[in-house]
């Protein structure tokens, strides 16, 4: 296929290839082929990019290119067995042959003459020429090209024949191509060209220190023998003596190059950074050397943990410096020794401790080198032979990384329990213990760490499935075990039950004494009875030792028999106390009976009055001890971290000694706020629990309990109990409840007050208008330079600032501000003519007052012409005193009476005419001065002047062309007149004395004056500027006040505004490091014009929703200067569509902000006064010092931001022939290329041919964009899949990780944005990590506020955006000050980066437990010692969900994280979930009541009837509606920022938009999820889509998604109602009905239809119809293997149960005991049917029995009817359904005769038996493999089927009803989007019906 002179390679194919289909289709010029490569043929990849590159200057070089890559692919799969190969080849085959014949036309001589001259030219055009010319990266591309060529070269060209100049060149590019690799931010080894970052002192400082490698002892670098051949991105092994320390590392322990060379520059980043933050640029002058303490620091700031962990092991710290050693370079040595374990670690990065282990013995072995110590195993000198590169993965961190993947696969999926397989804490804590040392080193794989885990060995290549079946011995948790059950709740807030508890018995005890109040404590026997709060106490201490001992159980055999020893001990004691308590107190009874007196009996003598009191005092030491321990926090905490051994044992009864949690208590300071702030809310607490719940239903309990009760309605089992305790106790329950869920509103209460006070005092909403601001933004540039600028707040601080340095600042300024505004207009959420009314003109010298943006300055000048025009001469005092009372006025007067001077000035060229311009101006000053201004001029003629000005300036605006020329002349020479004529009373006198020839014509030397004038200035873009100022400040109007009008403008400037006067600190000096770490699902762009059903596309609706950003857009791309091509105005639509959605390139865009803050914060700050004055946007580049001044800007920026997006898909849908996952690719690697510090880290999936076999290798790579393509910077191989050891979320954040860089990182989600004006704060935030603030402890977590950018999308999206902002506001206020427990909710806050990576990264990720990664890094973070604030004057965008659905799925997601929390080590706060619970409780006692007959009997009852006893006690259950206080805090976080007359309309907007239904829908949600994740567990990661909705939601996905949730709840609410009402009614007020259960009707109600009101177009009659069809057919469908639940009812139903398959025993019991109270329904109602003749007999329940039976038996006949005879004997079928209706109708005729059988009791009759097939049901299920076996399954389905149709039947009736009415659909369209959209729809229908009738026509 190739010519060839002479004897050379065969050119043909070794075997004919198989025709397969292809992969792609074959283009001619497809540059994809190379980014379709299969992983296992990797290493073509540069070959095919490199054909590609040089197809256009050759087809005949591609063509050879792609021949020696086909051929090379060949014989690295010969058989084609790798995947996605043969498809591959095919496609390359195909391409070839096309290619062969027409490139074969184009060669004039043979190839290898062709490939040599090219090859040739190449090299002397691209590498000869632009080594001194072209940028590193250019070079380091066209070395990578040369490479290849050469080798492609060798193929085609014999050896013999290859040139002498040829050879020449390819030893030339051999011997610098290592100098110019491709690399991420630094370039170490390029030549020619120098980097502007490689010159920063600091950077050089920092490689200078790396580079001392001269006295370390040498091994010689040999090439690794046999090691696959990779491609030509990574570097080669290089037989020459060692670069840096890290090189020299690697040599010895075996580290792979890509992960040298990342930490290389890690660590060089660091260096710099830590250097030059305390040192001036000068000093580097003196010393280009790292400060002494640079190292240092950064050592103690990496092994502060490691040190810890050497104490805590009472072990000795390898981190030892000899006398006489070079201490840096020792201590550089050990840092990156660290950093190189760390970076290849991969998943045992989350376990810190075991680090800590391999470091340790590492830096051992290390010094052994270093100082020829002797091995303590062989005994001998530690040998320094080079080790191969991969040794470290493999014999270090692979076991480690097998054990944790043997163990994950005993989760099952997340279907085990928690409690049978080590997780990731259980593996590290492993390490806590000197057990650890046992595994030796090298660590020996026989250690109990390593063994018993699984029978069979498990390698990172292995094909096996995902989650296959472990056998074997399990080894026990480690000091925790995570259990599923709701004893978790007790255990982990025991302290706070215990007081409760204790607090509710003290206070019902005093309720119940005669006086019931406070004052009967001082009566002896109250007071006696209320000490045994501490017999309760006992009691409950008790169940927390028996539960700390059942929990752990499975923990027993890792644990410290101390520890073992105190659970028993704990016991013992609590036992002790649980016996000794009761006996005192019996023995302090003076006349004891029953049990106390049996207990008094045998105590015998000790019978006295004090005994019980001292063994209070004696419970209670331990507890004061405590006490007193808490009120010294610097005690505790010296205690808590202390190793002496008197200590540990003193401490080893108040809590386990664990390696976290230490030492964590704060300053007294905020000890004393906290503890104030709890004790003021629980004192609120308390006393509105005992006036308001428990006193008041004392007194009807007394009277009820003494009320004798005979008369049941049902057959009661204990008719002998006295004092009607079932009542009470009826009664009690829901206040019982209600007393522990209350707790969250005072919290709701107390939080809003010292939320809102913190806030005010913060400064926050003291700028939230436009008046607001104008008002005061006289004063925003010095609070910017106080604020903003380093160093400025010392000068701020002198009296007399000097005026140079105040106007420098206001032009520093006004460069941030116009950027701001640049900005905004770029995202178009301001029109051109906003942009230039709000934009600051860079200070001028000419101009004497400061130049206000011209939005301030509205009408001022015409408000001041018009005031003018009325003054008479000698008034001048008053006139200018009008004038000053408007500092705006005067600044405008001023400045446009200056402006137009020196706009006449600089227009003039004669001399003559710039005399009169001179003298008028002196006239002005003189006047003015004398205070004769109003006699020299007149007023009158003012506005004519301003008319006429008004006509030249937009001459002069339109001055391009040179037509105008002459109408410029003309109307200056107008203006002259009328100032000369019309306004100077003397103006002619000034033309006479100017000239000296008299004036014969008038006429005539008006046409000579005036008319030579420099054109030139007009084409000056700053003269241009000026002009259109002076315009705009006279012709602006009223209309201007309200500039911006656009809501999210306002917003932003100001709170941007506000923001300058709020505390922070100043920023620094030196710009401190901002990488930030990104988690990527990209947004769809495709979906823009698709419609939906209505016709409606995303494109068209934002197009509603934004309408002013949308004419805004519109008139930005039609902009002449900005030059946008008829070609990219769709690709300008995608990106504002996307910028208004919640995706990728509205992150990217926001997040590289923080670059161009950088960027121009470089510049303010090393820019010389004049380019400060000219202004940013002026940069000349072609001017040397305009462009070294911004190449140093950029570097700045550079060395300070990384932005890594962590794509862990990337690589494979670069691969894909997918469409979708193409346009993901190309879309990431389009903002990859548009963004340079954009960087992209992805797990690539490579398959390795070994020993004949194919295996999957992984590595964690990093990309940056190149020319075209993206270029490979990074590649480190990990010891297996990482996604598979833990949470996908966290282990795709921990593998990206070591790729960000600095001490701070950032975490940010996808579906977050940020603001420019924003970015220019980031430097004052993470000075807040220098700060110090109250106690010991530096911030480790930085809290920013996020601002919720979803809100104005629909009316739940505004609803969830006002929940969101409370929380993520005055929620975190609180959290943070004065609780001091705000954790990490979110992902705009900032890490502490050094402390994190050394203590498990910036989340935990084990399955399951650790579902909700974001909080436990908070935990984490404050159990290590670390502290987290929050900061209010910075904000991020954030989006939310913004449909029913998706807000369900989220909520979903946060309640099974909620409840994995709650078992886990790490406890979260339960929040409200106890409400719905209380709901239960309380009617379950109602209907106990009411079907009893107990209700009515105690009502009609004389002495409770008079005395409304029971109404009382029945109506005090109510105080649990005031959960509406719950919203108080958004209520004031509103007020507090846009005031509270705004807050108080939003509420009232939202209750009326109905969001009271929706939270409450919402709350079920939370409950739902909460409870069975803590039962069953099944939590998972649930995708909620961040799209926009704008479809309708059909009835069956609404129905599958909550009927288990809300609708069965909700229907069963329903019958406890109606029972409740129906058999109440005849003796109980209805108005005391309605009280009591108005909350809970509306509870039902929205359970039940709040899917269905905020459904789009829920209630339009066409979609109804179709609803109901697509549910009917959901129905019938039936299921099996691989049918989906969308698809069928069956599928569905079986995947509602499989949380029951993976539960435990404890589980299903659970699940049929709550299943029992479904059968009081039947026991209730039997008795009050009329057929059952008012009888009590227990045979009246068992009748009932068989009625239900015989029901079943029917159903179960017709079951199987249909299917025997169904299909095949359709006759048979149908008698029998004959027969059995005859029956039914004989069977209900006997009854209605003879019985007595009434109408009203078949209703009833339906009310009693639909609970209780349910409760059969719901029991079948959870004994479902019982059930199976015994053949039912069938039948218990097809009572699940009927069930499910009458629930669908019930809630969709009402639907079908309110569909009937045209304008409930057009309502609930108003209600649920804003009115534009709502007329949008409206017509989107219309034409959608016009399209269809054109259709049909």
């Amino acid at each position: 296929m190739a010519t060839s002179a002479g004897a050379g390679p065969s050119r043909a194919f070794s075997r004919r290839i198989s025709r397969a289909p292809t992969m792609v289709d074959a283009t001619p010029d497809d540059p994809a082929d190379s980014e379709l490569v299969p992983s296992s043929l990797a290493p073509i990849v540069p070959i095919l990019r490199v054909a590609n590159e040089v197809q256009e200057k050759n087809p005949r070089v591609a063509y050879l290119c792609r021949f020696h890559a086909f051929e090379k692919a060949h014989k690295m799969d010969l058989t084609s067995k790798g995947r996605g190969v043969r498809q591959f080849k095919t496609y390359l085959l195909h391409r070839l042959e096309r290619e062969e014949e027409e490139t074969q036309l184009l060669v004039e001589r043979n190839d290898s003459r062709e490939i040599q001259k090219f090859y040739q030219k190449f090299y002397e055009n691209n590498i000869k020429e632009g080594q001194h010319m072209k940028k590193p990266a250019e070079m380091a591309k066209n070395y990578q090209i040369a490479t290849v060529l050469y080798d492609v070269l060798k193929t085609v060209v014999p050896p013999q024949k290859v040139e002498a100049l040829t050879e020449e060149y390819a030893k030339e590019v051999e011997k610098k191509r290592k100098q110019f690799e491709h690399y991420n931010i630094l370039p170490f080894y390029t030549l020619g060209t120098k980097s502007t970052i490689m010159e920063l002192p600091e950077i050089k400082a920092a490689i200078q220190a790396l580079r001392r490698v001269e006295n370390l002892p040498m091994a010689r670098n040999r090439l690794t023998p046999g090691a696959p051949d990779d491609n030509s991105i990574m570097l080669e092994d290089r037989d020459k003596p060692f670069t840096d320390i890290l090189d020299w590392l690697s040599s010895i322990f075996g580290f792979q190059k890509g992960n040298v060379a990342n930490q290389r520059e890690h660590l060089v980043m660091l260096l710099a950074n830590l250097d030059v933050r305390d040192k001036n640029l000068d000093e580097y002058a003196q010393a280009l050397q790292l400060c002494d303490h640079t190292v240092t620091d950064l050592k103690n700031k990496i092994f502060e943990n490691y040190l810890s962990w050497c104490d805590y092991l009472h072990c000795k710290h390898n981190l030892k410096i000899p006398q006489g050693a070079d201490k840096q370079q020792l201590e550089l040595l050990y840092i990156g020794l660290y950093l190189l374990i760390w970076g290849e670690a991969s998943n045992v990065r989350f376990m810190p401790e075991c680090l800590c282990y391999i470091f340790h013995n590492m830096a051992h072995e290390l010094q052994g080198i270093l100082y020829s110590n002797v091995h303590p195993v062989s005994g001998g000198p530690y040998q320094i032979a080079p080790r191969d590169e991969e040794s470290f993965l493999k014999d270090v961190i692979t076991p480690i990384y097998n054990v944790m993947r043997k163990e994950v696969r005993r989760n099952k999926g997340g279907k085990a329990s928690h409690s049978k397989w080590r997780n990731y804490d259980d593996l590290n804590e492993y390490f806590w213990s000197e057990r650890c040392f046992r595994l030796g080193w090298p660590m020996e794989l026989k250690a109990d760490f390593f063994v018993h885990t699984d029978m069979i060995p498990v390698t990172s290549g292995s094909n096996e499935g995902p989650n296959p079946v472990i056998p074997g011995k399990r080894k026990p948790k480690t000091n925790f075990v995570e259990v599923r059950t709701f004893w978790h709740i007790f255990r982990s807030f025991d302290r706070m039950w215990i007081f409760f508890i204790m607090a509710f018995q003290a206070m019902v005890i005093l309720a119940w004494s005669p006086s019931g109040s406070l004052d009967a404590l001082f009566d002896e026997v109250v007071f006696r009875r209320v000490l045994t709060i501490f017999i309760t106490s006992a009691v409950l201490n008790l169940l927390q030792a028996t539960l700390d001992i059942i929990l752990s159980w499975y923990a027993w055999k890792s644990l410290k028999f101390t520890q073992i020893i105190r659970y028993i001990l704990k016991f013992a004691v609590a036992a002790a106390w649980a016996v000794v308590l009761p006996i005192g107190y019996s023995s302090s009874v003076q006349n004891p009976t029953g049990l106390v007196k049996f207990f008094s009996n045998w105590i015998g003598d000790w019978r006295t009055q004090s005994f019980y009191n001292y063994c209070v005092v004696i419970y209670l030491i331990p507890n004061l001890l405590a006490a007193l321990m808490f009120l010294l926090p610097p005690l505790r905490r010296t205690m808590e971290r202390s190793n002496w051994s008197i200590v540990i044992l003193l401490m080893w009864w108040a809590q386990p000694k664990l390696y976290v949690g230490r030492g964590m208590h704060e300053d007294i300071f905020s000890l004393l706020k906290y503890t104030l702030f709890w004790i003021t809310l629980l004192i609120s607490k308390l006393a509105f629990s005992y006036y308001i719940e428990i006193l008041p239903l004392v007194e009807p309990t007394k009277a009820i309990m003494a009320v004798p009760v005979g008369r049941y309605k049902w057959h009661e089992f204990f008719p002998n109990v006295k004092h009607n305790y079932g009542v009470v106790i009826a009664i009690w329950a829901p206040i019982v409840l209600v007393y522990f869920m209350d707790t969250q509103i005072w919290y709701a209460i107390f939080s809003t007050i010292f939320g809102g006070i913190h806030g005010a005092f913060s400064h926050l909403g003291e700028i939230r208008t436009l008046g607001m601001l104008r008002a005061r933004f006289e004063s925003v540039p010095s609070a910017f330079s106080t604020r903003l600028v380093p160093g400025s707040k010392e000068k701020s601080k002198r009296k007399h600032s000097d005026e140079n340095t105040e106007r420098k600042n206001i032009a520093k300024f006004s460069q941030l501000w116009n950027e701001f505004i640049h900005s905004m207009r770029a995202e178009d959420l301001i029109s051109n003519w906003e942009r230039d009314l709000l934009l600051v003109p860079n200070s001028s010298s000419e101009i004497s007052v400061v130049q206000w943006p011209p939005f301030l300055l509205a009408s001022k000048i015409p408000i001041a012409l018009d005031m003018a025009k009325d003054f008479k001469a000698n008034e001048d005092a008053e006139l200018f005193k009008k004038i000053k009372n408007d500092d705006y006025m005067l600044s405008a007067v001023i400045e446009c009476y200056e402006s137009l001077r020196d706009i006449l000035y600089g227009l003039l060229e004669d001399d003559n005419d710039k005399m009169i311009i001179t003298k008028i101006c002196h006239l002005v000053d003189i006047s003015i001065q004398q205070s004769r201004f109003l006699s020299e001029f007149r007023m009158s003629g003012l506005p004519l002047l301003s008319f006429q000005l008004e006509k030249f300036q937009k001459l002069l605006q339109l001055s391009d062309d040179e037509g105008e020329d002459s109408s410029i002349i003309k109307a200056l020479q107008d203006i002259m007149e009328i100032i000369l004529r019309d306004v100077m009373y003397n103006g002619i006198e000034i033309l006479e004395t100017t000239h000296l020839h008299s004036l014969r014509n008038q006429n005539e030397e008006r046409e000579q004056r005036f008319e030579k004038i420099h054109f030139h200035l007009t084409q000056k873009k700053a003269w241009r500027e000026k002009v259109i100022r002076l315009h705009l400040l006279l012709t602006v109007k009223e209309s201007a006040i309200n500039v911006p009008t656009n809501l999210e403008a306002r917003r932003r400037i100001t709170f941007f505004t506000n923001s300058l006067f709020m505390t922070m600190p100043p920023a620094p000096k030196s710009i401190v490091l901002t990488p930030y770490y990104k988690e990527d699902v990209l947004y769809s762009d495709e979906e823009l014009n698709k419609e939906n059903e209505d016709g409606i596309s995303i494109l068209f609706y934002l197009r509603k929703i934004f309408p002013d950003e949308w004419t805004n857009f519109d008139q930005r791309v039609k902009d002449p200067e900005l030059g946008y091509a008829d070609k990219d105005i769709t690709d300008l639509i995608r990106q504002w569509v996307s910028c208004r959605g919640q995706t990728l390139t509205r992150t990217v865009r926001g997040m590289m902000y923080y670059r161009q803050a950088l960027e121009i914060l470089g510049f303010l700050e090393s820019a010389r006064d004049t380019a400060i004055f000219d202004g940013y946007r002026t940069i000349d580049m072609n001017d040397p010092e305009h462009k070294a001044l911004l190449d140093y800007s950029r570097a700045r920026a550079d060395l300070k931001f990384t932005y890594v997006v962590s794509c862990q898909l990337y690589g494979a849908q670069k691969v894909s022939i997918d469409p979708r996952d193409r346009s993901c690719y190309t879309n990431i690697l389009n903002l990859m290329l548009l963004n340079p510090s954009l960087r992209v880290a992805y797990i690539d999936e490579r398959e390795d041919t070994v020993d004949g076999k194919t295996e999957k290798a992984y590595y964690s790579v990093l990309v940056k964009g190149g020319d075209k393509l993206d270029e490979e910077v990074y590649r480190i191989k990990l010891p297996g899949p990482p996604t598979e050891i833990g949470e996908g979320k966290p282990e795709n954040q921990n593998h990206a990780i070591i790729f960000t860089r600095g001490e701070a990182v950032q975490t940010i989600d996808m579906n977050q944005d940020n603001y420019l004006e924003e970015a220019f704060k980031m430097r004052n935030v993470l000075e807040e990590f220098q700060k110090h603030h109250h106690g010991q402890r530096l911030p480790t977590i930085l809290g920013l506020r996020e601002h919720i950018f979803t809100g104005s999308v629909s009316s739940l999206a505004w609803f969830m955006s006002n929940q969101e902002t409370s929380f993520v506001t005055i929620g975190q206020r609180i959290l943070a000050n004065p609780l001091r427990v705000r954790f990490h909710y979110g992902h705009p806050d900032i890490f502490d980066r050094l402390f994190h990576i050394t203590r498990g990264g910036l989340s935990k990720a084990s399955k399951i437990i650790n579902l909700s990664e974001d909080i436990f890094s908070g935990f984490n973070s404050t159990l290590r010692g670390g502290y987290i604030t929050h900061h209010e004057y910075i904000q991020v965008g954030k989006g939310r969900d913004v449909g029913m659905n998706q807000i369900s799925l989220f909520e979903a997601k946060v309640a099974n994280g909620n409840g994995e929390q709650t078992l886990s080590r790490d406890v979260y706060r339960l929040g409200r979930r106890v409400t719905v619970l209380t709901v239960y409780v309380f009617l379950y006692g109602r209907l106990y009541m009411v079907m009893s007959g107990l209700e009515r009997s105690i009502l009609e009852d004389p002495s409770i009837h008079q005395s409304k006893a029971l109404e009382e006690a029945l109506a005090t259950p109510a105080v649990f509606q005031l959960g509406l206080l719950l919203v108080l805090p958004m209520v004031m976080e509103i007020g507090l920022e846009r005031g509270f007359r705004t807050a108080l309309a939003d509420f009232v907007i939202m209750q009326l938009q109905l969001a009271s239904v929706f939270f409450t829908f919402q709350l079920g949600t939370k409950a739902h999820y909460f409870g069975r994740t803590i039962l069953h567990g099944g939590s998972k990661y649930r995708a909620t889509g961040r799209g926009f909705v704008v479809f309708h939601a059909k009835f069956g996905d609404n129905y599958r998604l909550y009927s288990r949730s809300h609708f069965v709840k909700g229907l069963e609410l329903l019958m406890l109602l109606l029972v409740y009402e129906i058999y109440g009614e005849s003796y109980r007020s209805s108005r005391l009905y309605l009280f009591i259960t108005f909350s809970m009707w509306f509870l039902v109600a929205s359970w039940l239809f709040a899917p269905f009101i905020f459904n789009p177009s829920g209630f339009e009659w066409q979609k109804t119809v179709d609803d109901w069809t697509d549910w009917k057919r959901w129905m019938g469908n039936r299921g099996g293997i691989g049918i989906a639940q969308e698809k069928s009812w069956e599928s569905w139903w079986d995947g509602e149960q499989e949380h029951l398959k993976s539960t435990n025993i404890r589980g299903r019991v659970l699940e049929i005991i709550l299943a029992f109270r479904f059968f009081i329904y039947q026991y209730g109602i039997v008795y009050q049917l009329g057929i059952a003749h008012r009888s009590k007999s227990l045979l009246v329940y068992g009748l009932s029995w068989i009625v239900m039976a015989a029901a079943l038996l029917v159903l179960k006949m017709v079951s199987m009817g249909r299917r025997r005879f169904g299909t095949d004997f359709q006759l048979m079928f149908r008698i029998l359904k004959g027969l059995l209706f005859l029956g039914f109708i004989s069977v209900m005729t006997v009854l209605f005769v003879v019985c007595g059988l009434t109408v009203s009791d078949v209703f009833a009759a339906v009310l009693a038996f639909l609970p209780t097939g349910w409760a059969l049901l719901l029991i079948a299920q959870a004994c479902k493999p019982m059930l199976k076996g015994l053949g039912f399954w069938e039948s218990i389905k097809e009572l699940g089927r009927a069930y499910e149709y009458i629930m669908g039947l019930i809630i969709f009736l009402p639907i079908v009803v309110l569909s009937w009415f045209p304008f409930v659909s057009e309502f609930q369209t108003r209600l649920l989007f804003n009115q534009a959209f709502s007329r949008g729809l409206q017509i989107s229908m219309i034409l959608a019906g016009r399209k269809d009738r054109d259709s049909t026509n």
